[in-house]
């Protein structure tokens, strides 16, 4: 995975023959219409999602984007399928990162959700991305639970990913998640079970947090449109700090990330430190 280059050209020529541009959720998203997760994102059973150098590739950025799929949420993939990624990731190699490697989860409601964590592959090619991104099962579920499961995000970073940044480098990834929705607390080891095929162990968002920072700089994109978005900012400003990163028009996500990523590149190479440069967000 990750060992082809994402060309805008040609992305722009098969978003255009496929009908990104003006086919609808349901048409482009087709495992909405068969009501169930695609297999190979299923993440039971998986030992690691790796992110590798490569000729082609021989600095790897490893970047991982956890989507909330829940029902008010289900449009941002959308998006990111109709301009939204290659925006971000002609913004990022434009912006001096030659090499990033995205992967999706998709993310719901452990509690709620049929399919709380749907896991894709890092890439770096403009048509794998397409896959994994369309692949996505939009499950619009969620509850009135008072969260969304954005620590299944954390925990397969955490525990199920390998990158040669970080084991040949000891460069830490960059995982974002991105939603409207306070964090559930506690992921019980009977949904680790559930999800993943095995677990013992029930966690609380704290730890899986601190093992998901030890090898990724972990940010949220809260998307304000909504009272609900906007409570939930409390907690998430508590949790993350300047972490937390909101905005009211969630066209502006691909170039939050893109900002968030050419910076914590640039500070990585240089070795300064520091907040500027994001433009479009709001920082707290």
């Amino acid at each position: 995975m990750g060992s082809t280059r994402y060309d805008m050209d040609a992305r722009l020529n098969r978003a255009r023959k496929a009908g990104y541009g003006y086919k609808s959720a349901g048409e482009i998203f087709t495992q909405n219409g068969l009501g169930r997760a695609h297999e190979s994102m299923n993440p039971k059973g998986i030992s690691f999602r790796e992110s590798r150098d490569s000729e082609v590739h021989p600095n790897t950025v490893p970047i991982i984007l956890g989507l909330d799929v829940t029902g008010s949420m289900g449009h941002i993939p959308h998006e990111l399928i109709k301009d939204g990624l290659p925006r971000l990731m002609g913004g990022i190699m434009q912006g001096g990162v030659p090499d990033p490697a995205l992967l999706f989860l998709g993310v719901g409601d452990h509690e709620c959700d049929g399919y709380p964590l749907q896991v894709g592959q890092f890439e770096s090619g403009d048509e794998e991305l397409d896959m994994w991104l369309t692949r996505t099962y939009i499950e619009s579920g969620g509850g009135g639970n008072g969260g969304e499961s954005y620590l299944l995000a954390w925990y397969f970073a955490a525990f199920h990913t390998r990158t040669d940044a970080f084991e040949k480098r000891n460069q830490k990834g960059i995982l974002f998640t991105i939603g409207d929705e306070p964090f559930l607390r506690t992921l019980p080891a009977s949904a680790v079970r559930e999800i993943m095929g095995a677990g013992q162990q029930t966690y609380s968002h704290f730890e899986l947090l601190e093992e998901a920072q030890k090898r990724y700089e972990v940010y949220h994109i809260n998307v304000l449109h909504s009272d609900q978005a906007l409570r939930a900012s409390k907690g998430w400003i508590e949790l993350l700090g300047e972490n937390c990163l909101s905005v009211r028009d969630h066209r502006e996500i691909p170039d939050v990330i893109k900002n968030v990523v050419c910076k914590t590149f640039k500070d990585k190479t240089t070795g300064t430190a520091g907040n500027g440069g994001f433009d479009n967000i709001q920082m707290y």
